[in-house]
């Protein structure tokens, strides 16, 4: 797996792209137009999810040498080094939580040591612990109740930082909580384990993973029509429960989240492969490749420059102002990367990782 996969990268790009649509919308405003909510909402919490499965994609490209040849001082070289990275990312995602309590970062850390623990497991087993993380959340719902430390209508979480509210939020009932979506890691370290260059299984898993999610949104959409019979406020309590959406993560969004991951990060491959040396294929291939700087800086610029420019309080903005400002905000990081990779060749945070952790 030598040669970089410009796929990957493509499927980074629309994962980032995706995350600064729907984060700018929930900072920005939600209200306004029917086109732009529904543009938006196609992105909620799929791309956030093919943002975490890309990134066990990684972890597996980056181990796969020392996992096939079963060279147990390579593993425990990437053992340390993906340790190094978790620490750096759980940190750099708690130091602006006060301005951006949705991050993902501090729990992608947590995510990557429970990879370190499967970094030597066969895929199957890999993938089987993933599908356990998913199945044996609501279960976990049983017994502790979900909407504990939040407020729903401010989406503010008390008791964030005592020791009880930072755990629960962790692992139970945060934006992304370890429990289940540390599975969309480890999918993506299943997936990372396969022959990425073998067009066959490519196209397979793109047509098995499509088929999926339409089978579960189509599952969803029935279930819900005919349990509620027509009473909108028992169809909108049941999709909570049957319905797709990431809060609470329940095995239907957690299903339909990797699928469209899986088709997404397919389809980029074939277009990467079949487009490699198309203008946009390879400016999409740059953007991907500094990720994690633009992840940051959606936060810490875009959401920042929106405060400063003050035209409303937050929250008060249009939604289709949030649609068009995410679009303009991506366009900026495109052409960023374009000349960044002229000069350079590391994403700039990730340069900062190496000098901080090596």
């Amino acid at each position: 797996m030598k040669q970089r996969i410009i796929g990957l990268d493509v499927a980074r790009t629309f994962a980032v792209i995706g995350m600064i649509i729907v984060n700018f919308k929930m900072v920005l405003g939600k209200q306004g137009a029917e086109w732009a909510q529904l543009v938006t909402g196609v992105f909620e919490g799929k791309a956030a999810a093919t943002f975490v499965v890309l990134a066990g994609v990684g972890l597996a490209l980056m181990s796969n040498t020392a996992f096939h040849n079963n060279d147990l001082q390579k593993l425990k070289q990437a053992r340390i080094r993906i340790t190094k990275r978790a620490l750096f990312l759980f940190l750099v995602g708690l130091s602006y939580m006060d301005i951006w309590p949705a991050d993902i970062l501090h729990f992608y850390g947590i995510y990557m040591f429970l990879v370190i623990l499967l970094l030597k497991a066969k895929p199957k087993l890999v993938f089987g612990t993933a599908l356990f993380l998913i199945l044996v959340y609501p279960l976990m719902m049983l017994i502790w109740q979900y909407d504990t430390g939040w407020d729903f209508e401010t989406f503010e979480y008390s008791g964030f930082w005592t020791l009880e509210g930072f755990v629960r939020n962790l692992f139970y009932n945060g934006y992304h909580p370890v429990f289940p979506w540390a599975a969309f890691m480890l999918v993506g370290l299943w997936f990372g384990r396969q022959d990425l260059h073998n067009a066959s299984f490519i196209k397979k898993t793109m047509w098995i993973s499509l088929s999926t999610f339409v089978f579960i949104q189509l599952t969803s959409y029935v279930l819900i029509h005919l349990l509620s019979d027509g009473d909108a406020v028992l169809a909108n309590e049941l999709s909570q429960i049957l319905g797709d959406s990431p809060m609470p993560p329940l095995p239907i969004y957690m299903i339909s989240g990797s699928s469209i991951a899986l088709f997404v990060i397919t389809l980029c491959i074939q277009l990467g492969k079949k487009f490699d040396s198309n203008k946009v294929i390879q400016a999409f291939n740059n953007m991907g490749q500094l990720a994690l700087t633009f992840y940051v800086a959606h936060v810490v610029i875009g959401m920042g420059l929106a405060e400063e420019i003050g035209i409303h309080e937050l929250g008060q903005y249009p939604v289709e102002f949030a649609l068009i400002y995410a679009l303009v905000f991506s366009l900026f990081c495109i052409l960023f990367a374009v000349v960044w990779k002229k000069y350079k060749t590391t994403d700039p945070l990730e340069w900062l990782l190496r000098k901080v952790v090596g």
